[in-house]
């Protein structure tokens, strides 16, 4: 074979190797998260969040979901999984707020709607160029 072709057919499967789809699965630390400069930044401390067990008190919602994607672009997979979980994590605070409940309970991610529950860690889904938490809880007063 030429060295001019060989070139041109290695070339070839690298184009179609970086253009591939990834959807690369993390669990991740939920106090990483919480305890983090953002976590600190975006979230509620007035309203307490259980991860994976339920809170004493009224269930005012249940089996509520929040979907977050992000931006992946320029960011590690662990950044980006992140924001996406603080960011479900603050649509669940402020929906707490607007009822006038003071928790979330039993927090489990919920990807595809498969749930995972941990209460130490999160799943995440991560691609080239967006990474995405899907989790699902319930309001309590």
């Amino acid at each position: 074979m030429k060295p001019a072709k060989l070139i041109l057919i290695t070339l070839a499967g690298l184009a179609v190797a970086a253009c591939a789809p990834r959807d690369t699965t993390h669990y991740l630390s939920i106090n990483d998260a919480l305890n983090s400069a953002d976590g600190k930044k975006v979230l509620n401390p007035n309203i307490k969040l259980y991860f994976a067990q339920n809170a004493p008190g009224k269930v005012l919602a249940q089996g509520l979901v929040s979907n977050k994607k992000t931006n992946a672009t320029l960011k590690s997979d662990e950044a980006a999984c992140r924001w996406a979980f603080l960011s479900a994590l603050k649509q669940f605070q402020e929906r707490a707020a607007s009822m006038g409940a003071t928790k979330v309970s039993n927090i489990v991610s919920f990807y595809k709607k498969n749930p995972y529950r941990s209460e130490s860690q999160y799943e995440c889904h991560a691609g080239r160029m967006i990474g995405g938490v899907a989790l699902k809880g319930d309001i309590v007063k």
